[in-house]
């Protein structure tokens, strides 16, 4: 059975920074593209992140990009994104997400809040 477990959330100000993990288990994880996806309130599932199953290569949502960094360690069955620069419209549930590069379909965890206030 396929399981994503995000944690790291929180409530930071403008302009902080946050790590999200998420560790997996049930599945190739080796061997899996890996995704960070997330859910602001009454909107829809965005893509934020993604990396192969390697680890060599990120790929950004343009909103994002130059602020957030995805890494993928296979030793240790964890894919992180560090978050800097935050602002408020990062705010949302994220999530991380095993399926094809930039899709947001796929399983993912139960998320990790992150809220963006002054």
């Amino acid at each position: 059975e396929v399981q994503l477990v995000e944690s790291g959330g929180g409530n930071v100000h403008p302009g902080g920074s946050l790590r999200l993990s998420c560790v997996a288990s049930g599945f190739n994880f080796r061997g899996s593209v890996m995704n960070w996806i997330r859910q602001a309130p009454g909107k829809a599932l965005r893509w934020v992140a993604g990396v192969t199953s390697d680890g060599y290569n990120q790929y950004y949502s343009d909103s994002v990009k130059g602020r957030f960094t995805i890494s993928k360690d296979n030793a240790k069955n964890t894919v992180y994104l560090q978050m800097d620069n935050l602002r408020p419209d990062d705010t949302a549930v994220y999530y991380c997400s095993k399926g094809d590069l930039a899709s947001v379909m796929g399983h993912r965890g139960q998320g990790t809040q992150v809220s963006v206030s002054s």
